[in-house]
């Protein structure tokens, strides 16, 4: 058997594109069972991921191996609870879009978005997109929440395909990197992509007159080249971001400004911030220098994790 190298570029499913290293494209099913981690996966393989695959005839193989991760990001899955999917893999950012109108911003989306990228330090972008939308209050949001991240170590854009604003300051962050591109449904996000790199022509949705609510433009996982350097991979828009998945003090450790004060704490790495005596945590958000929204937010997943639990038992 004669493996080839390639870089898996798309996934819908049950195929997956995959570009060998010579350059040609090749559609291939999966050989056999993998698993990351232990973990129960909805899609065992993820674009961006380093595969060796067997060509079976012209165009079709068998990915045979999964090569070794830098990183990957997962979430769980929206449809089974108990199992995760594998968005993306090998990347060196996550670029997340969002907006603060049409659609309104879910209140604690940036937040949970980063708790799938902290695990593995990726860096973030955080784009609020659709500028030409904001009225002096929207921009009074925009300028609060970029202090907030700002402060904390994310870099954070403000843009607008209809006007043009902060495409190049997109460009730079992107180029020459592989970067994971999410955001909620309908908050422009194939219209931005196309913005910078207008021969994607990525396809694109309006809002639903109805709801206010995005529609899905994109519906499944690929990789794009972008002509002045780097890559992209578009992913399908996020509705809800719930987890299941994560431990009372996975979420502690990942957010960055409470771990990095939890050294101080009573109980160090084991402290929740919420009521434990000698909480650095705690003391410092009194003193008002950390963020209020984020602790609210924070304090918001660990009562979802501790009644998702709660229930579980109660059904069993």
């Amino acid at each position: 058997m004669n493996l080839k190298k390639g870089t898996v570029r798309k996934s819908t499913g049950s195929w997956y594109t995959v570009k060998l290293e010579g350059g040609e494209t090749v559609e291939c099913r999966i050989k056999g069972k993998f698993r990351l981690d232990g973990l129960p996966l909805t899609n065992p393989v993820a674009v961006g991921d380093e595969v060796k695959v067997n060509l079976e005839e012209e165009g079709i193989g068998t990915i045979h191996e999964i090569l070794p991760r830098k990183n990957y990001v997962v979430r769980q899955s929206p449809r089974k609870k108990h199992s995760l999917h594998l968005l993306a893999s090998n990347v060196d950012q996550a670029v997340l879009i969002v907006t603060i109108v049409e659609p309104n911003l879910k209140p604690g989306f940036i937040d949970r978005y980063l708790l799938m990228t902290e695990p593995y330090n990726i860096p973030v972008v955080i784009v609020f997109n659709k500028a030409d939308l904001y009225d002096e209050g929207h921009l009074n949001v925009f300028e609060y929440l970029r202090d907030i991240y700002g402060e904390i170590g994310y870099q954070v854009l403000l843009t607008s395909a209809t006007a043009s604003t902060g495409l190049e300051a997109l460009k730079d962050s992107l180029k020459d990197k592989i970067s994971l591109v999410s955001g909620q449904s309908g908050v422009g996000k194939s219209t931005l992509i196309n913005a910078i790199q207008p021969q994607l022509n990525l396809r694109t949705g309006e809002l639903s007159d109805y709801s206010g609510k995005g529609q899905h433009t994109t519906t499944f996982a690929e990789m794009h080249d972008l002509d002045f350097g780097g890559t992209i991979i578009d992913t399908p828009g996020i509705k809800t971001l719930s987890f299941n998945n994560l431990e009372l003090l996975d979420v502690a450790h990942n957010f960055r400004e409470f771990f990095e004060l939890s050294s101080q704490c009573k109980f160090g790495g084991q402290c929740l911030h919420r009521s434990e005596p000698g909480c650095a945590v705690k003391r410092v958000l009194e003193e008002g220098l950390i963020s209020e929204l984020r602790y609210s937010n924070y304090l918001a997943i660990l009562d979802e994790i501790e009644n998702q639990n709660y229930w579980e038992i109660k059904d069993w």
